[in-house]
Parts: C-alpha cells; sequence; structure tokens
C-alpha cells in the first residue's frame, strides 16, 4: 500500500541533486554473497519505487522506526537489530558485497525485524519515507571524502539534514559517528545550525551503548586514533 509523499527534493538546490554522496565501488561478490542477495532479497529487499511507502504494511506491525545510511558490510547493523528486536529498521547501502553479506546474517541471526535496500538514499529519503514518521537516523562512518575539493560529496550537508529532520517524529534522533576529525567538525556545525535539531551533549557524545564498537574502530582506539559521535534529537 502507498500514498502520496511530500517531497522536499524540489526545494533543494541544483548542485545538490545533482552530486552524489558515494560511487559504487562494488569489489568482487563472493559465492555466499551472491546466494544470499538471489536467495535473501525476495524476502528483505525492498526495491525503490518513487512513492512513499507503508512500512508497517512492509514490517507487518507498528512499532519505533529507525533508518541506517550506509551500513557497510552490515556486522553493526545485524547486531543492533538483534538487540533490540522492539524496533524496525530500514537499512540502506549501494556496495552489494555489504548488502549480500547482510543478507547472510539476516538469515543467520533470523531476523524479522530489518529490511534492506541499494538505492541512493537522497532518493529514498525523499521519495519513499513519509514526513514525521522515523524514531531516529542512523548515520556511522560515512564517507568522509578527505580531500578539500570533494567535500561537498560529503553526506552530512544541510540540505539532506533538513530533509531528514522532516522525517523525523518530535523527539526523534539523527545520531552520526565519525573516525575523521574535520568531518566531525562539519557534522557538528551543520546539525548545530539546523533550527529544528538540538544537541543531546555539549558537543559530542559518548558513544551510546546500542552502537557495537567494531573490531576497526577498537583497533584504531588503541592506536590513539579518536572516533566521536554527535546525537541530535528534534525538537
Amino acid at each position: 500500500m502507498t500514498e502520496k509523499s511530500t517531497s522536499v527534493l524540489s526545494d533543494l538546490p541544483e548542485h545538490f541533486r545533482r552530486i552524489r554522496s558515494f560511487v559504487r565501488r562494488e569489489g568482487r561478490l563472493t559465492e555466499g554473497q551472491a546466494s544470499a542477495i538471489k536467495n535473501g532479497w525476495p524476502l528483505w529487499g525492498i526495491d525503490y519505487v518513487p512513492e512513499c511507502t507503508d512500512w508497517d504494511q512492509v514490517f507487518g506491525r507498528q512499532a519505533p522506526r529507525y533508518l541506517e545510511i550506509g551500513f557497510g558490510m552490515g556486522g553493526a547493523t545485524a547486531e543492533i537489530a538483534k538487540n533490540h528486536p522492539q524496533n524496525d529498521y530500514l537499512g540502506i547501502e549501494v556496495h552489494r558485497p555489504g548488502v549480500g553479506n547482510l543478507l547472510k546474517l539476516i538469515e543467520q541471526d533470523s531476523l524479522t525485524n530489518l529490511r534492506l535496500m541499494s538505492h541512493d538514499a537522497v532518493d529514498v529519503v525523499n521519495e519513499m519515507i513519509a514526513p514525521d514518521s522515523l524514531d531516529g537516523v542512523l548515520v556511522f562512518f560515512p564517507d568522509p571524502w578527505h580531500k578539500a575539493r570533494h567535500h561537498k560529496r560529503r553526506l552530512i550537508q544541510p540540505e539532506f539534514v533538513r530533509m531528514l529532520v522532516s522525517r523525523l517524529k518530535p523527539g526523534g534522533t539523527i545520531h552520526c559517528a565519525t573516525d575523521w576529525e574535520n568531518y566531525a567538525e562539519q557534522m557538528l556545525d551543520v546539525l548545530s545550525a539546523e533550527p529544528l535539531l538540538e544537541n543531546t551533549a555539549a558537543t559530542y557524545a559518548e558513544r551510546p551503548a546500542y552502537r557495537p564498537l567494531t573490531k576497526f574502530e577498537a583497533r584504531g582506539l588503541k592506536l590513539g586514533h579518536g572516533v566521536w559521535d554527535l546525537v541530535f534529537r528534534r525538537k
């Protein structure tokens, strides 16, 4: 079942609609990942359609709902969904090996509260998610586009944050995490400038218990590398 969406894409500057925050670095699918996509996508995958989606129907229930943008190989996403069965999670990732890997984990852990998409997050948020419908948005370790000339490709930009906020319920949260200090500073500036958001911390937040500590992150912390979490709430 679908209903007419309230699109805000037409309000975005032309350059933002044209510039993408990702490139498809496909890599090579393993046999297991390819098999998981073949068998698991019809069960847990959601194809993009330019219409607002009835997510209660998709998940078969009414529950708190969270959107994760860029789940990578999906290990943290599967752990979060497994540890919080009372919530529903929609994960977006354009890297097919990651999609295949998370589909394997869904089957392995018998997860019923997780659905996946492999499409541009801007389109999905704009067209498929109704205003005031999400309890939270998770953006963990997005591509930092570390070269200054590529900063325009970073996902966390004022225009996209405004779109995300419009999809949050009052009291809903945006939780970002990065291991690039420069990107953390930009995220803090962008999120702080959004008038409908308030910071839950003075600046950066402590890592919430629900965000798993990955092996890569733990190794970096031991080497003295920083990780910055930001948790903002819609007013």
